[in-house]
């Protein structure tokens, strides 16, 4: 039962919140750009103004990524990563450029077809696990969809089939601080799928958990982008985590440096 008889608020909860209203994109996508995937970044570049200083987070991107493969961006500290994760999901707007998602430009989305499009298509986990602490793992992991007006009954049955997947069924009632830090991610993994998302974004989904804990979930990860043909798209500076993906995409200073499959040890 939802403390208060009502669903609790969601807007600071990352990966779950309204999507950000979509601004004006300047300029169009150059020629030459990457093409043929689910989502394709052509030319994007990312500008913050502060109004005293501007800071070029992207420099002019262009990644093709194929339906079904898992993808990890790498690079060091402030090279522009998770700004592009964000703007590939339509968290955050670009400057220039473009990026399509089934060849569907995002800036030629409104605010209501992109935040339909976010809440049916679109999974997210974060490095912060952002679970609601009075609430059970199968209430953490329903709450998208209640929100999204599913009937309970219905989005109850699809939350436990959701910690199935994750290997968490029998911890079903139990709450954030009955579970260990892997199992936190692995329901937070659950509430990211709930809605069966074409497209998994990660940021860092590893960042806090030990050595095993993180190889866990990366296996996990692993086996339901095969088992689901989900498109994965993980951003991480760990190359522990990076070589279990199909394709590793480096950056540095906003630009894509190189891509490569990884080695298999």
């Amino acid at each position: 039962m939802y403390p208060g008889g009502r669903i609790p608020e969601l807007a600071s909860a990352r990966g779950i919140e309204p999507l950000a209203t979509s601004g004006n994109t300047v300029g169009n996508a150059k020629e030459g750009s990457v093409s043929g995937g689910i989502v394709v970044a052509s030319g994007v570049k990312k500008t913050y103004d502060t109004g005293k200083i501007k800071v070029d987070a992207l420099r002019g991107v262009d990644l093709s990524i194929k339906e079904g493969e898992m993808i990890a961006v790498m690079g060091p500290s402030g090279c522009g990563k998770t700004t592009l994760l964000n703007c590939l999901s339509g968290l955050d707007d670009i400057t220039r450029g473009e990026i399509l998602i089934r060849g569907k430009p995002l800036s030629k989305m409104n605010d209501k077809v992109r935040t339909a499009y976010r809440a049916s298509k679109i999974g997210f986990i974060f490095q912060a696990y952002n679970l609601l602490p009075v609430l059970t793992a199968a209430e953490n992991v329903e709450l998208p969809l209640l929100i999204s007006g599913t009937a309970p009954k219905e989005a109850r049955k699809k939350a436990i089939e959701s910690l199935k997947s994750v290997g968490l069924e029998d911890w079903q009632s139990h709450k954030p601080a009955e579970l260990s830090g892997g199992q936190q991610q692995r329901v937070t993994i659950a509430r990211s799928l709930v809605n069966k998302p074409e497209i998994v974004f990660g940021d860092e989904p590893t960042g806090n958990l030990d050595s095993e804990s993180s190889k866990d979930i990366m296996a996990l990860l692993r086996k339901l982008n095969k088992e689901n043909n989900q498109t994965f798209i993980i951003v991480t500076h760990d190359y522990n985590v990076g070589k279990l993906a199909d394709r590793i995409v480096m950056m540095r200073d906003g630009v894509i440096e190189k891509e490569f499959a990884p080695q298999p040890f």
